[in-house]
């Protein structure tokens, strides 16, 4: 498969530091790195292997081998990957997955299998709550986490009645529980689309009937691209403001939509414009390395990478003793691109939580610029239901 032999080579090239000696720590990564949300598997694996060539192929001044596969959103193809990570690679560290429905087919039985698991983007509250366990870490959000955030702020800005839509799967789910959790008004209409959906013609014509006075939608990668491209040709741009979680406007999303996303505000727990010396460095290395400006898929990606590296400097690299190696993971202690960071006690994170505003640069471009931070030490609503 064209992705494990490609991050094979380019283990094999990176783990030429000077910290070799014993075997490499093998870490699997099961992504989304085909369909049209490809894009978003390849930014984590990015900023993945950006930490791991800024530490001579080793996380930790420990040697590792990062093993990519493909699950092409596919539930089952994840599980069947995930299992053969276990039984081909002996692989005790595992990381990668996108999509919610992807993680509920392949988390609950790898962490069973005494293998730690690591989320750098899907949160389902399916597994931040009654259904967590001591080796599963969130290094992102819990689901639900960047919809409360964008709730509060229109509830704050006094909208009334909110059109909602989001994909008929966990995440989309969580996203629209988090947006009325702290959203105050009224809804308008609360629309499950399928994933992967490219026409919202029939949505768009149900939303402008119901005339609210502003729209929140979750459809991340290309469902994303698509809506925000047909909601300005129907019109809606200029009369209805949108809002969305940073899933939807994310830097690779907005170079393929234009200005038809200007003016839209978007919760996020991170940006590449945040004030700290760890973003800085991290934004500039990835920028020079790739070429284009990190997503928050990326910092997602590169932040577990730090936090691995940070669990096997104080192991010593011995991913044998999995109660050692939770510990030195649940002290998250990494400089987290984020700058605030920590573990809730459901080993989901706690951390700040902002509004972002997409504008204008020079030459048609667009980008998003931190408009304010709405939530300090934010968790999840599931927390107190883990019990570990």
């Amino acid at each position: 498969m064209r992705s494990h032999m490609m991050t094979a080579a380019l283990a094999a090239l990176l783990a030429s530091g000077p910290v070799l000696g014993a075997d490499p720590v093998k870490i699997g990564m099961v992504t989304t790195l085909s369909t049209k949300a490809g894009y978003l598997g390849e930014d984590i694996r990015d900023g993945m292997l950006l930490a791991i060539q800024q530490g001579d192929g080793t996380l930790g001044g420990v040697p590792v081998e990062l093993i990519v596969e493909d699950d092409g959103r596919d539930p089952e193809k994840g599980r069947q990957i995930a299992e053969r990570f276990i039984q081909r690679d002996g692989v005790k560290l595992m990381t990668g997955i996108v999509f919610s429905n992807v993680a509920m087919a392949v988390v609950p039985k790898v962490v069973r299998d005494d293998v730690i698991y690591l989320s750098p983007n899907a949160g389902p509250s399916a597994l931040a709550g009654k259904g967590c366990s001591e080796n599963y870490f969130n290094v992102a959000w819990q689901n639900d986490n960047l919809h409360e955030v964008t709730g509060q702020y229109v509830t704050d800005s006094g909208f009334g009645k909110v059109y909602m839509l989001a994909p008929n799967y966990p995440a989309g789910k969580d996203a629209l529980a988090g947006f009325k959790r702290y959203y105050k008004g009224e809804v308008a209409g609360e629309v499950y689309t399928k994933l992967g959906q490219s026409d919202y013609a029939a949505e768009l014509a149900a939303l402008r009937a119901s005339k609210p006075d502003a729209v929140f939608f979750f459809l991340p990668g290309g469902m994303g691209i698509n809506f925000i491209k047909q909601y300005s040709q129907a019109g809606l741009g200029g009369q209805i403001p949108l809002f969305g979680p940073a899933f939807s406007f994310d830097e690779r999303l907005l170079k393929a939509v234009g200005d038809s996303a200007v003016g839209v505000i978007n919760g996020s727990q991170w940006n590449w414009d945040l004030d700290n010396s760890a973003n800085a460095q991290f934004v500039e290395a990835f920028r020079a390395q790739y070429q284009r400006t990190p997503t928050l898929y990326a910092s997602q990606g590169y932040d577990t990478a730090r936090l691995i590296g940070s669990a096997l400097a104080a192991t010593g690299g011995d991913v044998t003793d999995l109660a050692a190696l939770r510990a030195a993971l649940r002290k998250a202690d990494f400089e987290s691109v984020r700058g605030s960071f920590r573990f809730g006690p459901n080993q989901h994170p706690v951390q700040d939580l902002y509004v972002r505003e997409v504008v204008a640069l020079e030459g048609g471009l667009t980008t998003n610029k931190t408009k304010a931070k709405v939530f300090s030490d934010h968790g999840d609503a599931y927390a107190a239901d883990c019990k570990m």
